[in-house]
């Protein structure tokens, strides 16, 4: 099967949870560019966070079973151990390189975990994977999101910490990969692609420097996250207007205690994607 085909078989469906957060905020200037986080923000993501999803004992059956389908005889807990040991390794042989926010390819990751010497079958394992420790699943109203946003020749990109499974479960969730869905190829920044990963603004500023060649200022571009540390503060600091999607407990990141988050506002606060279309109209 296919990547989309095996989230598609695993996908369930889910609502956002309310996160007891008011919409508000005003943009400071003409939108031109909308870009956006997927997980926690375009996608509901139900965990977030393979250490603490893997304890879900729902999770638990359906995780022997997958790692059984591919000749493993470890338990769930020595996996995900070895997975963890492996991401750390390579985030610190890449740190050594000089690079601030790795990034992994996680079927290579698995790869080495689970000894399989096939790079489909590593990226078979790891989407199923992933839609059983952490499933995704379209928030309300994209397509009312999406659609608004072409007509009123709104550019739309992504800057998210992603897999080479995120444009799969688009296409299987969505109904079409994001260029599909009106996304420019050229305004779509995946971690993986690149090896660095939010909250460093590497991503932004190379999304800032596209923009630039659209003619589009970073002041008249609004990025869209769930999470202040990882979406809004870098997407300040590079000039953008940043709107806090505060739509679903599950992945909302305030990150008060955080020093780095000290004095950053987002521009909107949006708990309802239509929300967004109501500020640009204005």
């Amino acid at each position: 099967m296919s990547a989309a085909e095996i989230i598609r078989s695993h996908a369930v469906p889910m609502e956002p949870i309310p996160a007891g957060r008011e919409a508000g905020g005003q943009l400071r200037a003409r939108i031109h560019a909308a870009l956006f986080d997927v997980y926690g923000t375009l996608l509901i993501s139900h965990a977030g966070d393979i250490a603490a999803a893997h304890k879900d004992q729902r999770t638990t059956g359906r995780l022997r079973t997958l790692l059984s389908d591919y000749g493993c005889t470890q338990s769930e807990d020595a996996v995900i151990a070895e997975f963890f040991r492996a991401v750390a390794k390579s985030h610190e042989e890449m740190r050594n390189q000089g690079i601030e926010c790795p990034e992994v390819q996680i079927e290579r990751i698995w790869q080495a975990v689970l000894g399989i010497r096939d790079a489909d079958a590593a990226r078979d394992f790891a989407a199923a994977f992933e839609m059983i420790v952490n499933p995704c699943y379209p928030m309300p109203h994209l397509e009312a999101l999406f659609s608004g946003l072409r007509k009123k020749s709104i550019r739309m990109g992504i800057i998210s910490n992603a897999q080479f499974y995120t444009p799969p479960a688009f296409q299987a969730l969505c109904g079409g990969l994001p260029e599909e869905l009106g996304f420019l190829r050229e305004l779509i920044f995946y971690s993986y692609r690149h090896q660095v990963a939010k909250p460093c603004r590497d991503l932004f500023r190379m999304a800032a420097a596209a923009l630039e060649n659209l003619g589009i200022k970073a002041e008249n571009t609004l990025y869209a996250g769930n999470d202040m540390r990882n979406d809004i503060m870098p997407a300040a600091a590079e000039g953008f207007q940043t709107a806090l999607f505060a739509g679903d407990r599950r992945s909302l990141r305030i990150r008060a205690d955080d020093p780095r988050c000290n004095g950053v506002q987002p521009d909107l606060v949006l708990t309802d994607w239509r929300q967004l279309l109501h500020h640009i109209n204005e």
